[in-house]
């Protein structure tokens, strides 16, 4: 197959300034082939990257007594005692769910549960916090109920089929949210002290492992396309939305959990964001190796896919896993057994590059580090709004007696979307599975129970 060429139209499709193109070039010392150009631009979109967010994002507290595990994992850790921890995550699932509102909200769901489970942690509840435009918008109104009508659904969906309550949330209409909808989607899962596993490459010689659901051609470029701008022509995008199933990713939860008390897993990573490519270079990246994989023993469920098509991919439900040498054979029938994929493609080797190889071919030689830590970062402008709204002076207000008629306007109050009662949302949620849960949706803050302690979360 002939190689595509790399033009200034190509590096634009991928979301890569010129001054990002010129940097690559130079680090590589040539020009990028067409699967390593894909390779950068998914690291280096913001989505991945934080480019423009991270140094803000940097001046935030990020440890404490009870800190075990701080930002830079696949989710954080904290010690609640006896024992045991909790790892949590939140994540925007924001221009999938604008373009594909049920598949985007479903998926953000299923990407947060593996980033916990991955920590060698058991989910044990869900929440989420969406915003939307005004449902009675003469413009937009009716797109901005789609939107929210699928996102709701598609939460209720994942987290319903999984077996995770989902035991609280909010949900804000404004005009700012106008076909710009925010779907922020958490988790938070148990795990022993001594029970965390983490997502490095370690292990000089330790073969590497796919295992879950087969690739597809689902999500390419999902991680670019997240870090877009949200406009009509965004709709057509919709190929670039991840389809989840929540059934296979309750098998490869437990395979995982199973797999992990075998004592035969070096590390673990799910592939979120980028797919095959992120949770490569980051797992090598943290542990300061390398990774040389060949995508020739990928489970594929398309026939005649590319290299490029396989490192970009974002099929849900996969997990690269790190075996203690020797010991592969074993972490294969755990997850046969569960009925899930599961082959070794490559290796942990020296050297801090990451090598792909496809068809007995070499398709992208890359440094890790180049991808991760030395990734673009960038100062934005900054600027107070042109319009300023200001609060009451005071609190007090004077109203002459018959002025107002209370109960008409208690009454518009509370038709409000942003008061009004959320139950329509809620009971589309199972907050009670696994009957752990001790306060449910609608109070203040849910209250899910820890057993086997005499502790709960509040949450």
């Amino acid at each position: 197959m002939n190689e595509t060429a790399i033009t200034p139209e190509v590096v634009a499709q991928h979301n890569l300034t010129r001054e990002e193109f010129e940097k690559i070039v130079e680090i590589l010392g040539r020009v990028p082939n067409f699967t390593e150009l894909g390779i950068f631009s998914v690291m280096w979109s913001e989505h991945c990257s934080y480019k423009s967010s991270r140094v803000h994002l940097k001046r935030l507290p990020t440890t404490g007594p009870r800190v075990i595990v701080p930002p830079g994992e696949n989710a954080g850790v904290v010690d609640i005692g006896d024992g045991w921890c909790i790892a949590f995550k939140v994540e925007s699932h924001n221009h999938p769910s604008f373009i594909e509102p049920f598949q985007g909200a479903a998926t953000g769901v299923g990407g947060i549960l593996r980033d916990v489970f991955t920590m060698g942690a058991r989910p044990i509840a869900a929440m989420n916090s969406l915003r939307f435009g005004p449902l009675d918008d003469k413009k937009h109104g009716k797109r901005n109920k789609a939107i929210l009508k699928g996102c709701v659904e598609g939460i209720g969906h994942y987290g319903n089929c999984f077996g995770v309550p989902t035991v609280g949330g909010e949900v804000v209409f404004d005009e700012a949210y106008s076909l710009n909808p925010l779907v922020n989607a958490f988790a938070l899962g148990i795990v022993r002290h001594d029970q965390i596993f983490f997502g490095k490459a370690e292990g000089i010689g330790n073969p590497v492992l796919y295992a879950g659901a087969k690739t597809g051609r689902d999500g390419i470029h999902g991680a670019t396309m997240a870090s877009a701008e949200f406009d009509e022509a965004a709709l057509e995008k919709r190929p670039t939305v991840q389809v989840g199933d929540p059934f296979l990713e309750k098998l490869l939860l437990e395979a995982c959990l199973e797999a992990m008390r075998s004592g035969a897993i070096a590390g673990i990573q799910d592939m979120g964001a980028a797919g095959l490519t992120s949770s490569s270079v980051e797992m090598a990246a943290r542990a300061g190796t390398g990774l040389e994989l060949d995508l020739t023993l990928v489970p594929q469920r398309e026939t005649g896919m590319t290299a490029y098509e396989m490192m970009l991919s974002e099929s849900q439900e996969r997990m690269l896993i790190v075996a203690r040498k020797g010991r592969e054979k074993e972490l294969v029938e755990i997850f046969n057994k569960w009925d899930l994929d599961a082959v070794v493609i490559g290796k942990v080797v020296e050297g801090e590059r990451l090598r792909i190889i496809h068809n007995g071919e070499l398709k992208a030689d890359l440094p890790v580090r180049a991808l991760t830590d030395e990734a673009p970062k960038y100062e934005r402008p900054l600027a107070s709004p042109k319009s300023k709204v200001q609060g009451p002076k005071s609190s007090r207000i004077d109203l002459e007696p018959g002025t107002l008629n209370f109960e008409q306007q208690l009454k518009k109050l509370l038709s409000s979307p942003n008061i009004c009662s959320k139950h329509w949302v809620y009971e589309q949620y199972d907050s009670m599975v696994r009957t752990n849960t001790a306060v449910l949706p609608g109070a203040d803050a849910a209250v899910v129970r820890v057993k086997e302690t005499r502790r709960a979360i509040a949450m």
